[in-house]
C-alpha cells in the first residue's frame, strides 16, 4: 500500500475558453469527497473565464449516460465522483465501465470531457486526491476539459 501524499499541480491558464459552458456531472455517493472535487473543479473553471452548471447522478456508473443525454448543449463536461474498493468485484465494473463510457463519448462523439472519477482503495486515498490543497483532482479534471474545449474551438474554426 502506497504512503504517497498527493500534491496539487500548478496549472497554466487555458487560452480560448472564455465564455465556455461546462456541465459538471457529479456522483454524490461520498458527499464529502464530492464536495472537495466540486470545489476544485469550480475554482478552475471560474479562473479560466468559463461558466458551469451541475447535475447530480446516483453513482459513477451513471455519469456517461448523463453526459450522453446533455451532448450538444454544452461546450464541455467534467465527470466527478469517487469509487472506493469494497469486498466484491462491483468496484472493477463501475471503474472500468464508467471510464470506458466516457472515453467512448469523447472519441465517438468528439466531446470535451475531463475525467475526475477518483478510484481508490480507501477513504484516506480519496482525500489525498480530492482535497484542493492536496491532489485537487477536481481541478485537474476541469483543466483537462477546458484544454479539450480549446482544441475543439481551434479545430472547428478551420
Amino acid at each position: 500500500m502506497s504512503t504517497r501524499t498527493e500534491t496539487p499541480t500548478t496549472r497554466p491558464a487555458v487560452d480560448g475558453v472564455g465564455g465556455a459552458r461546462i456541465l459538471i456531472v457529479e456522483s454524490r455517493y461520498y458527499t464529502d469527497i464530492a464536495d472537495a472535487l466540486i470545489a476544485g473543479a469550480e475554482r478552475e473553471i471560474t479562473k479560466n473565464g468559463a461558466t458551469s452548471e451541475r447535475v447530480v447522478v446516483p453513482g459513477a456508473f451513471e455519469i456517461p449516460g448523463a453526459i450522453a443525454l446533455a451532448a450538444g448543449r454544452y461546450d464541455g463536461f467534467v465527470a466527478l465522483g469517487c469509487v472506493i474498493r469494497g469486498e466484491t468485484t462491483h468496484y472493477d465494473y463501475v471503474c472500468g465501465e464508467s471510464a470506458r463510457g466516457l472515453m467512448d463519448l469523447a472519441v465517438r462523439d468528439k466531446l470535451a470531457i475531463g475525467y475526475g472519477i477518483v478510484t481508490v482503495d480507501n477513504a484516506d486515498q480519496a482525500w489525498a486526491r480530492a482535497a484542493i490543497d492536496r491532489g485537487d483532482k477536481g481541478g485537474d479534471a476541469a483543466h483537462a476539459c477546458l484544454a479539450m474545449v480549446a482544441l475543439c474551438r481551434r479545430w472547428r474554426k478551420t
